[in-house]
C-alpha cells in the first residue's frame, strides 16, 4: 500500500510543476499585457499634451498676422488663411513625457484649423514570455482644434475714410474684446478670447 502511495506521488508530481510553469507563463503574460497598455495609456497622453502644445504654439504665433490685417481691412481674410506651424512645440511636449514624434501635420480649415499629431514611447514592452516584444513601444495619435469663436465680429469706421478704427468681437460666454488697430492690446489678453483650443477624436 505505501509502496503504491509513493508510485502515485511521482507521477502527480510532473503534473504538479506543468501546472505551476503554466501558473508563471500567465502571470507573466498578464503582467506584459498590463504593462503594454500603461505604456499604450501614456503614449496617449504624451500625443494628447504634444497635440495640444502645437495648437497653443499656433495661437500664440497668429498675433504679428492678425494684428497686421486689422489696418488694410483684410480681417475676414486672415481668420479664413492663417496657419502656424506649432509643430516644434508638440516634440518638446512629447520628449518631456518620454515619446518621440512621429508625425505633425497641421492643416488649414478657415475658422477652425487643426494639427493632428502621431508619437511613440521611449519605453519597449519588452516582455520574456511574449515573442517580439523587446522592441514594441506604444503609439498613439492627437488631434487638437484651433477655432475662431467670436463669430459676431463687427468693423467701426469712425471717420467715414475707409480705415476701420476699431474692431468689436463678440465672443458668447468668453467675453467680448474690443481691438483699435492703432493701439491693440497685448495678444496674451485676447488670444484666448478669441480662439479656443481643445482636443477632438481622431
Amino acid at each position: 500500500m505505501i509502496e503504491r502511495l509513493r508510485r502515485d506521488a511521482g507521477q502527480a508530481f510532473p503534473i504538479y510543476v506543468v501546472m505551476v510553469a503554466g501558473l508563471l507563463f500567465l502571470v507573466f503574460a498578464f503582467f506584459a499585457v498590463g504593462k503594454a497598455s500603461a505604456l499604450r495609456n501614456g503614449a496617449q497622453g504624451a500625443a494628447d499634451a504634444a497635440a495640444l502644445a502645437a495648437a497653443q504654439q499656433n495661437r500664440e504665433d497668429f498675433a504679428a498676422g492678425f494684428l497686421a490685417s486689422l489696418p488694410g481691412n483684410m480681417l475676414e481674410q486672415f481668420l479664413q488663411a492663417h496657419l502656424v506651424n506649432g509643430c516644434p512645440a508638440a516634440h518638446a511636449l512629447a520628449a518631456a513625457n518620454q515619446a518621440d514624434v512621429n508625425g505633425c501635420w497641421p492643416t488649414l480649415g478657415g475658422y477652425r484649423d487643426q494639427i493632428k499629431v502621431e508619437v511613440q514611447g521611449r519605453k519597449t514592452v519588452d516582455s520574456s514570455v511574449i515573442p517580439g516584444t523587446e522592441k514594441t513601444v506604444a503609439k498613439a495619435t492627437a488631434t487638437a482644434i484651433v477655432e475662431f469663436r467670436c463669430p459676431g465680429w463687427k468693423a467701426l469706421d469712425f471717420n467715414d475714410d475707409g480705415v476701420q478704427d476699431l474692431y468689436i468681437f463678440t465672443c458668447g460666454d468668453a467675453g467680448m474684446v474690443e481691438i483699435a488697430p492703432g493701439s491693440p492690446p497685448p495678444w496674451s489678453q485676447v488670444s484666448k478670447i478669441l480662439y479656443d483650443v481643445h482636443l477632438v477624436d481622431n
